[in-house]
């Protein structure tokens, strides 16, 4: 499958989804079993001018806003994304822009414009050679000294479980290694048991660290491997314990 194939694929799924993931509060699981953790990784955000790459309805744009940022600029493939984003900045304007644009294309920004770029599940609807696009062009639009702050599922997760409630991505076959870059459906569960339809080009590991390299980023990075905590089993355990004890997501910091 092409890499333009890919793009209107992800273009094409979030413009007929885009009202689904409008919401004020965490409902869907990655909610609470990653962006919370991201936006940890992401402090201190105040005062820093921030990028946010993939930014849907803008949920993490408006998060990052209200812990102190000084400008977040959101961008999304998908017009209806940015549309209910910019919706949402009217009804609770909160000094946020954003605009229809391309991952791997981001010249209308001037080099070390930002000191804090971030992608909360944006790779896993990139092909390496586009995640390796993007990256090079995140590294020279970071300030020195800024930092690159992105979340992807676990690459092993989809290889450890079958496809099921309340998250899952299928995958066809065991193939680790032999399936990457290919492209895989895949769906995540609200507490209200509702659903949104996702997507996974999966990449191994060392495709996302490569790619790192290749951009240029040559500090060690920090990693967390996301999860199911005793947390959430309190909070809800009907819809958390499925997936307990298992890889869920990562989360990655790296500075310029």
């Amino acid at each position: 499958m092409s890499n333009l194939t890919h793009k209107n694929s992800t273009r094409n799924l979030y413009n007929h989804t885009a009202s689904d993931w409008i919401r004020g509060e965490p409902s869907s699981l990655s909610d609470f079993t990653a962006r919370p953790f991201v936006l940890e990784l992401c402090e201190p955000v105040a005062g820093l001018r921030v990028l946010d790459l993939g930014c849907g309805e803008g949920y993490c744009s408006r998060e990052l806003r209200r812990r102190g940022a000084e400008r977040v600029h959101g961008i999304d493939l998908s017009q209806s994304m940015i549309e209910a984003a910019s919706l949402q900045e009217v009804e609770d304007a909160l000094g946020i822009s954003y605009e229809v644009g391309c991952a791997t294309n981001l010249k209308q920004f001037d080099d070390s414009e930002f000191d804090l770029v971030v992608a909360v599940f944006l790779f896993n609807y990139l092909t390496i050679a586009q995640t390796q696009e993007c990256m090079a062009e995140i590294i020279r639009i970071l300030r020195p000294g800024g930092r690159f702050v992105f979340s992807v599922p676990h690459p092993s997760f989809p290889y450890m479980r079958e496809a099921a409630y309340p998250f899952y991505f299928q995958v066809e076959g065991k193939g680790y290694f032999s399936k990457r870059d290919q492209q895989f459906p895949g769906r995540i569960w609200k507490r209200d048991g509702s659903w949104l339809n996702v997507q996974l080009i999966h990449k191994t590991l060392e495709d996302y660290f490569n790619a790192l390299k290749v951009a240029g980023f040559n500090t060690m990075p920090s990693l967390r491997e996301l999860r199911v905590t005793p947390e959430h089993i309190a909070l809800d355990e009907s819809f958390f314990k499925p997936l307990f004890d298992q890889p869920l997501h990562l989360a990655i910091q790296v500075s310029r």
